[in-house]
C-alpha cells in the first residue's frame, strides 16, 4: 500500500509540472493498443520538369536517419543526422495548423483523396485538373548506380544501373513492380513497415500554399509512389507558388524526420485531430537543441552515433528521476540487488530445486540453437584457448608436482569436467579451466606433503572429497546468496587479477623462449671462414659400451654421439642456436596483433557488411594456417610434454585411480578438512564471481542462471577429478568472457548509418560441449598440433587476457590518471562524481588488487582464497569513505543500502505531495494561446 501511495505521489508531482502539449500526449500514447507501432520508411519526392513534362523526383528518404541524392544525381550520401533550422518547424507547424489534415481516410488512390478533398471543400473547383494532374505526375526513383563501381560492389546485380521505370500513383497493382522487388534496400527496412511520402513542390497556378497531411486507414500500395514495395500510410503534400523551392523542400525534410522519430510517429498513428499532431511537433520542439550559426558549418554532416539513445525515456509521460536509474543504466552498474533470477534464501535446497525447474524447460533448446554457422567461429576460438590453457597449466603443474599431474592429466581433466558441466550445469556458457589460485594451491599442496612425508595423491583425494561435501552443504543451504554482495568492486577486482595473470603468463613465457635460445649478437659475417665446430677423437677413449670408438669417424658424429662418446666440440660455433627467440617473437606477436586486427575488421568500412562478419568467424583459423606456415625448429614445438597415449599417467608408477586408504595416517583423513575448507572457498569464489559477470544483465540472457545447480556439479567433479588423480576445476572467467564474446547477435536488418543492436547472447550448450570434446581427442592428435607454434598459443593467451580489460570500468579509470581533464571520455559518473573522488576510488582497487597478486605470487598465498573475501569486506567499508551517490555511480549499492534508499525516496515522496496539496496553482488556458500566438509564421507572408 505504502509502495502504492508514493506511486501516486510520483505521478501527481510529474503531472503539475507537465506542459499542455505533453498533458494531451499523455492521453493519447496512454490508451491501451497491443499492437506495436510500425516502423515508417519515409521518402521525399520533388517536383521538377523534365523538359516539358513534369514529374516527381526522389531527393531523400529515411528508415531512421536521412540520406539524400548527391547533386551528381549517381548515388546516395552517406547516413547522417537530419540538420533541420527552427524556422522550418515552425512553418511546419503553420502549416498543420491551416492546412487540411485528413485522419484514417479510407481513399484507395490519389485521385479518390483529391475528390475527398474537393468534397470537403478544402479545394476550389477551378484547381481541381490543375492539382490533380500534377499530383498523379509519374514518380523517378534514386537507383542509379554509378558507371565506375568499387570492388566492393563486384558481384551485385547490375540490372539497376538505370533510373527506375516511372510509375504514377495511379499505377494501382495488387503486386508490386520488377523494379520495386528487385531493390536491394529493402533489406535494410524491417518487415510489416509502412511508408509516408512527402511530396513538395512549386507551381505558376497558386496563390498560397496547398497543403495536406493525410492518413489511411489502411497501408496501400500507391503504384510507383515508393521505390521500395512497402505499403504507404501517410502522405504529406506541400504545392506552393513559385519563389520558395528552397523553403518548402526544408519544410519537407522537417516532416519527414518527424515521421522517423519515435515518440512523433507514435503520435501520428494514434491522433485523433489536428491538435494532437501539433502537441506532437510542440514536444519535438521541447527536446529540439539549437546550434550557434556561427560556431558550427551546416554544411557539415553529423555521423550517426554509435549508440542511439532510447526512446522510451520521452515516451513516458512522467519525467524520471536520474538518480533513480543510475545503478545499472545510467551508472553502469549491473543493478544485481534488482535481479529476480539472483539467489534467495530457500528453505532445505530450495535454490537447488528452483535452478532445475528454470533450466529443465530450456533444455532442448539448448541444443538445436547451437547449429548455427556463429558457432564453428566460438568452438575453434574457445578451443584454442583451452588447449592452450590446457598445455599451459599442465606443464606447470607437472613443474610444481613432480608430474603427478601433467599435460596428459591436464587435457584428459579438461576434456571430461568441461564436457559434463556443459551438459548438465545450469549456466552452460560458463568454460571450466584450470586458474591460476588451483595452480598454487597445489604446487603449496605438494611441497608441503613432500617435507612431511605424506602421500601427496592420496591427501589430494581426501581434500578433494571433503571439498565436494562442503560444496554439498553450501548448495543446500542456499549459500550462494552471498554473492549479493558481490558488487562491481569485487568483480573487477577479481577478473582483473585473471586478466593480469593471463598477461603475465604469456609475457613470461616468451622472456623464458630468449633465454633458452638467446640472439647472436657475437655472430660475424665477415668472418664466417673461421666460424666451424669440430669433433676430434679423444685421445684417453678405447671403449663405450663395448663399442670401440676408435672405428668411428669422428668427423660424421653429430653433436649429440660425440657427448655420448665421451668426445668435446671444438670450435666458434659450437655455442650457436638459430635465432628462435626472435621468430617466436614475431609468432607471438603476429598472433596477438593479427587477431586483434581481423576482430577489429568486422567495424572496418572496407568490403560488404557479410564480408566483415565472416572476417570475424575465420580470423582466428586464418591466423593458425598462417603461422603454421612460419613454423621453425621442431625443438619450440615439442616441449609441451603431450603423449600420444592415454594407456599409462604422465608419471610412471600411478595409475588412474587414486585408492583412498593405506598410504597416510588416519588423522590426515579428518586434518584434510582444514586445507578442504580454503580450496572450496577458493572454488565458491571463483566460480560465483565468474557466474555474475556471466549473468549479468548486459548480456541480455533470457535462459535465467543456476548458481545453486553450477556449484553442486563443481562439488561432484571435484570428488570426480580427485579419484581419478586429475586436476580440478572451476570456471575460467576469462574464457568464459571470450565465449559470451563469440556467441552475441546482433540485429540482421539495421537502418543505413545505424549500429546493429545487441540483441542477446546465443545461449546453447552445444559449443561448450564440441570444444571439450575436441580437447578430448586433441590427445590423439599429437601429431597434427604439433605443427601449432608454442608462441602462437601464447599469442592467443595474450590477447585473451588483454580483450577481458576492454569492458572492464576499473581499467578505464586507471587510464584517467594519464589523460589531462579537457581530455578524459565523457563517461557518465564524471558527470556526477568529483574526478578526485574517482581517483580514490580507483587507488583502493589498485591497491587491493596489488595485494592479491603479493599474496599469490609468495609463501602466503595458501591464505589467497580467503583474501577473495576480503575484497567483500573492503567493499563494505567504503561506505564509511564515499556517500551512497557516488558509490551508486561508480559501483553498485549492496543490498540493505538499496533498500535505504528506496525507504527515503518514498519518505520524500509523500513530503512532496503534501506540500503541492498546499501550493496547488489554479489551472490557466492562457499558456496554450501564448504559445500557438508565438509560432505563426504564415508561408505567404
Amino acid at each position: 500500500v505504502n509502495s502504492d501511495k508514493s506511486k501516486h505521489a510520483a505521478v501527481v508531482n510529474n503531472l503539475t509540472s507537465l506542459s499542455p502539449a505533453a498533458e494531451r500526449l499523455r492521453y493519447i500514447l496512454s490508451e491501451d493498443d497491443d499492437m506495436p507501432t510500425p516502423t515508417l520508411f519515409t521518402e521525399m519526392d520533388t517536383l521538377q520538369r523534365e523538359g516539358e513534362e513534369l514529374e516527381w523526383k526522389e531527393s531523400a528518404r529515411w528508415v531512421k536517419f536521412e540520406e539524400k541524392v548527391e547533386e551528381g544525381g549517381e548515388r546516395w550520401s552517406k547516413p547522417h543526422v537530419s540538420t533541420l533550422s527552427l524556422h522550418s518547424l515552425f512553418e511546419l507547424r503553420t502549416c498543420l495548423q491551416t492546412g487540411t489534415v485528413l485522419l484514417d481516410l479510407d481513399g484507395y488512390s490519389l485521385p479518390q483523396i483529391v475528390e475527398r478533398q474537393i468534397e470537403e471543400g478544402m479545394i476550389s473547383p477551378d484547381l481541381r485538373e490543375k492539382i490533380s494532374f500534377v499530383l498523379l505526375r509519374k514518380h523517378r526513383h534514386q537507383t542509379k548506380k554509378p558507371i565506375h563501381r568499387s570492388f566492393a560492389d563486384i558481384g551485385k546485380s547490375s540490372s539497376s544501373t538505370s533510373h527506375a521505370q516511372s510509375r504514377s500513383m495511379n499505377d494501382i497493382a495488387d503486386t508490386p513492380s520488377t523494379d520495386q522487388l528487385k531493390n536491394k534496400f529493402m533489406k535494410k527496412i524491417p518487415r510489416d513497415a509502412e511508408a509516408s511520402n512527402v511530396l513538395v513542390g512549386e507551381v505558376d497556378f497558386l496563390n498560397k500554399p496547398f497543403v495536406a497531411f493525410v492518413r489511411l486507414a489502411q497501408a496501400t500500395t500507391l503504384g510507383g509512389l515508393t521505390e521500395v514495395p512497402v505499403p504507404t500510410r501517410f502522405l504529406f503534400i506541400l504545392l506552393g507558388p513559385q519563389g520558395k523551392a528552397k523553403s518548402y523542400n526544408e519544410i519537407g525534410r522537417a516532416i519527414a524526420t518527424l515521421m522517423v522519430d519515435d515518440l512523433f510517429s507514435d503520435v501520428a498513428y494514434k491522433a485523433r485531430d489536428r491538435e494532437d499532431l501539433i502537441a506532437g511537433i510542440d514536444e519535438f520542439l521541447d527536446e529540439v537543441i539549437v546550434l550557434p550559426p556561427g560556431e558550427w558549418d551546416p554544411k557539415i554532416r553529423i555521423e550517426p552515433p554509435k549508440k542511439v539513445p532510447s526512446a522510451e525515456k520521452r515516451k513516458s509521460v512522467f519525467s524520471l528521476n536520474e538518480l533513480g536509474q543510475m545503478n545499472g543504466t545510467a551508472g553502469g552498474g549491473g543493478g544485481l540487488a534488482e535481479d529476480e533470477e539472483m539467489p534467495v534464501q530457500h528453505e532445505f535446497c530450495g535454490g537447488l530445486y528452483l535452478d532445475i525447474k528454470r533450466k529443465l524447460p530450456w533444455f532442448p533448446s539448448d541444443f538445436y540453437e547451437g547449429f548455427h554457422i556463429q558457432s564453428i567461429s566460438a568452438v575453434l576460438f574457445i578451443y584454442l584457448g583451452c588447449i592452450t590453457n590446457a598445455i599451459t597449466f599442465g606443464g606447470l603443474l607437472g613443474d610444481a608436482t613432480d608430474n603427478y599431474q601433467g599435460v596428459m592429466e591436464s587435457f584428459l581433466g579438461t576434456a571430461l569436467a568441461g564436457s559434463v558441466f556443459c551438459f548438465f550445469g545450469g549456466q552452460p556458457l560458463i568454460i571450466l579451466s584450470s586458474t591460476g589460485p588451483i595452480l598454487i594451491f597445489e604446487k603449496l599442496l605438494f611441497e608441503f606433503s613432500k617435507s612431511n612425508s605424506i602421500d601427496y595423491m592420496e591427501l589430494r583425494l581426501w581434500i578433494g572429497m571433503h571439498s565436494c561435501l562442503q560444496c554439498f552443504i553450501l548448495v543446500a543451504t542456499d549459500a550462494s546468496y552471498i554473492i549479493k554482495y558481490m558488487t562491481r568492486f569485487t568483480e573487477e577486482g577479481f577478473s582483473s587479477l585473471i586478466s593480469f595473470i593471463f598477461i603475465s603468463d604469456a609475457i613470461k613465457k616468451m622472456v623464458g623462449a630468449f633465454k633458452y635460445y638467446p640472439i647472436n649478437t657475437d655472430f660475424k659475417p665477415d668472418y664466417v671462414t673461421t666460424y666451424k665446430c669440430e669433433s676430434p677423437m679423444p685421445d684417453n677413449s678405447s671403449s663405450v659400451s663395448g663399442l670401440n670408438v676408435t672405428a668411428l669417424d669422428w668427423s660424421q658424429l653429430s653433436k649429440k654421439e660425440c657427448v655420448k662418446y665421451g668426445g668435446s666440440l671444438v670450435g666458434k660455433s659450437c655455442k650457436f642456436v638459430p635465432d628462435l627467440a626472435l621468430m617466436s617473437f614475431i609468432l607471438f606477436f603476429g598472433t596477438y596483433s593479427m587477431t586483434v586486427s581481423l576482430k577489429k575488421f568486422k567495424f572496418s568500412r572496407y568490403f560488404p557488411t557479410k564480408v566483415g562478419k565472416l572476417s570475424v568467424y575465420i580470423c582466428v583459423l586464418l591466423n593458425q594456417v598462417t603461422q603454421c606456415f612460419c613454423k621453425t625448429h621442431n625443438e619450440l614445438f615439442h616441449h609441451s610434454g603431450l603423449k600420444t597415449s592415454i594407456k599409462t599417467p604422465t608419471r610412471p608408477g600411478r595409475g588412474w585411480l587414486v585408492m583412498p586408504f593405506g598410504k597416510n595416517p588416519w588423522w590426515v583423513y579428518l586434518a584434510s578438512f582444514v586445507p578442504a575448507l580454503l580450496v572450496t572457498i577458493l572454488i565458491f569464489m571463483d566460480q560465483q564471481i565468474s557466474a555474475v559477470i556471466v549473468n549479468r544483465k548486459e548480456n541480455k540472457l533470457k535462459k535465467g542462471c543456476g548458481y545453486h545447480l553450477d556449484l553442486f556439479w563443481v562439488g561432484v567433479l571435484m570428488a570426480t577429478c580427485s579419484f581419478l588423480g586429475l586436476p580440478w576445476y572451476v570456471a575460467a572467467t576469462v574464457i568464459s568472457i571470450a565465449h559470451i564474446d563469440s556467441l552475441k547477435m546482433e540485429s540482421e536488418s539495421s537502418a543505413p548509418g545505424e549500429q546493429p543492436q545487441f540483441l542477446g547472447v546465443r545461449e546453447q550448450r552445444v559449443t561448450g560441449i564440441l570444444v571439450f570434446v575436441l580437447t578430448g581427442v586433441s590427445i590423439f592428435l599429437a601429431p597434427v598440433l604439433k605443427f601449432i607454434p608454442m608462441p602462437v598459443l601464447y599469442g592467443v593467451f595474450l590477447y585473451m587476457g588483454v580483450a577481458s580489460l576492454s569492458g572492464i570500468q576499473f581499467w578505464d579509470r586507471i587510464k584517467l590518471y594519464m589523460m589531462p581533464s579537457k581530455h578524459q571520455p565523457d563517461y557518465t559518473y564524471l558527470r556526477h562524481v568529483p574526478l578526485r573522488r574517482v581517483h580514490l576510488f580507483t587507488l583502493i582497487q589498485i591497491i587491493c588488487l596489488a595485494v592479491l597478486w603479493v599474496l599469490k605470487s609468495t609463501f602466503l598465498a595458501i591464505i589467497f582464497p580467503v583474501m577473495i573475501l576480503g575484497l567483500m569486506v573492503v567493499r563494505k567499508m567504503l561506505d564509511m569513505v564515499f556517500s551512497q551517490h557516488d558509490l551508486a555511480w561508480l559501483d553498485d549499492l549492496l543490498p540493505e543500502k538499496e533498500k535505504k534508499k528506496k525507504d527515503d525516496d518514498k519518505k520524500k515522496g509523500k513530503e512532496k505531495e503534501k506540500e503541492k496539496e498546499k501550493k496547488k496553482p489554479k489551472p490557466d488556458d492562457s499558456e496554450e494561446e501564448v504559445r500557438n500566438s508565438s509560432f505563426c509564421c504564415p508561408l505567404q507572408d
